[in-house]
């Protein structure tokens, strides 16, 4: 079985945003820490770091990816969610070991995807999460059926149904490989492989939400672009604890 399905359930109630930056509950376990490789003690902490890598919004729902890593190793993938314009946050996606998060895209109100990898030693086995109820709830989906060392590059989606993905497969067989899909991504087929970059066939426009690290406070802040400035709409701590045993 794909790394990417040895998920873990972090059920948590709903997180408040009261103007602070918020933490997010972990609690690294043995497990966790067997998982990582990782070598940590009351004495030697391994310290554990909340990484966001991109947000997108649709109406009032907001999306924000990325993964809780320590120095030396990635431990879970996580996704954030709030309803209301950031003022309450939710977790509606399973964490999944070893895993990261990067890129989203929403076509609509319902249909929408989320790039990933497993992140342990080099970046394998890319996937996509992918919703239809408008990110109530969402499914992993792989893009090979074998394992390999590639990560995906882009991704974007002109349908509900036809997208494109470019992989970069460089440390696996040293070429960048350009996918198409007609089911949404639960399948892919592929239209050119070269061991030069491909240019990516779409374009992009200009983001109405980023992601800001602000060193005052340690945290990475969601910012909706408002006219001609940006406003903080949450904030996220960094610092995570630490694991020990």
């Amino acid at each position: 079985m794909s790394l990417i399905l040895a998920t873990c359930l972090h059920a948590q109630a709903p997180i408040e945003n009261n103007g602070k930056p918020m933490r997010i509950p972990f609690e690294c376990t043995e497990a966790d820490s067997e998982a990582g490789g990782l070598n940590c003690s009351d004495e030697h902490p391994c310290p554990v770091y909340l990484e966001l890598a991109n947000v997108e919004a649709v109406g009032d729902k907001v999306f924000v990816a990325g993964n809780l890593h320590t120095p030396d190793a990635t431990l879970y993938s996580i996704l954030l969610a709030s309803d209301d314009s950031g003022k309450t946050w939710t977790e509606p996606a399973p964490r999944m070991r070893s895993s990261g998060l990067d890129q989203i895209q929403f076509f609509d109100f319902e249909n929408g995807w989320i790039s990933g990898a497993n992140l342990q030693s080099a970046p394998r086995d890319p996937f996509l999460l992918i919703t239809t109820d408008g990110g109530k709830s969402w499914r992993p989906r792989p893009i090979f059926e074998e394992s390999r060392v590639a990560s995906i590059e882009r991704f974007w989606f002109e349908s509900r149904k036809i997208g494109t993905l470019l992989i970069d497969a460089r440390l696996d067989n040293q070429r960048h490989e350009l996918y198409e899909t007609r089911t949404g991504g639960e399948s892919w087929e592929m239209r050119q492989s070269s061991a030069d970059a491909i240019r990516f066939p779409h374009t992009f426009d200009p983001a109405a939400w980023r992601l800001r690290a602000d060193a005052a406070t340690h945290s990475n802040v969601v910012e909706k672009s408002l006219g001609d400035r940006w406003h903080a709409m949450a904030s996220f701590l960094v610092d995570e604890g630490a694991c020990k045993q």
